[in-house]
């Protein structure tokens, strides 16, 4: 990784470089997609498992259903992109990550809170959240510019 230094400050000038960003809203669409799939995937089981509990609490549990697929959803983002390697399973398979300009850490919580805010921008500006891809020079979203986020080539 090249780095500058400068007052205590590391600077990440790989962000800087224009191949980090080639061909980036392509793989975000790709992994989108195959992220739905995954979360679609892991809520048959969580269903499964909410409707056992329904049954054992005479219809108390099947309350969760309401919040099921976001549940599911929060715990996959948060365990797979606030990992160290810093992407989802569709991310991965797209061959991309997600890096912090200030080069701190994604950590579980801000994981989830990159995926709130990404769906809470897609409900309040769909489609025009996609357009900030097209107008940023590093191809970010709004969410992405909020918390101060690249999505960058993984390689």
């Amino acid at each position: 990784m090249m780095s500058d230094q400068a007052a205590g400050f590391v600077f990440d000038t790989r962000l800087d470089e224009p191949r980090a960003y080639r061909g980036v809203r392509r793989r975000r669409i790709v992994s989108f997609l195959l992220d739905y799939f995954f979360i679609a995937l892991l809520t048959i089981p969580a269903s499964i498992i909410v409707f056992l509990l329904g049954i054992l609490t005479l219809g108390l549990g099947w309350m969760l259903f309401a919040v099921l697929v976001p549940l599911v959803a929060a715990i996959y983002v948060g365990f797979t992109m606030g990992s160290r390697g810093h992407a989802t399973p569709g991310m991965r398979l797209a061959g991309i990550k997600i890096e912090r300009l200030d080069g701190g850490p994604i950590d579980p919580l801000f994981a989830i809170l990159h995926g709130v805010l990404f769906w809470a921008g897609n409900v309040i500006l769909t489609p025009a959240i996609l357009l900030f891809g097209l107008l940023t020079a590093r191809k970010q979203l709004a969410h992405d510019l909020l918390l101060g986020t690249v999505m960058i080539r993984d390689e």
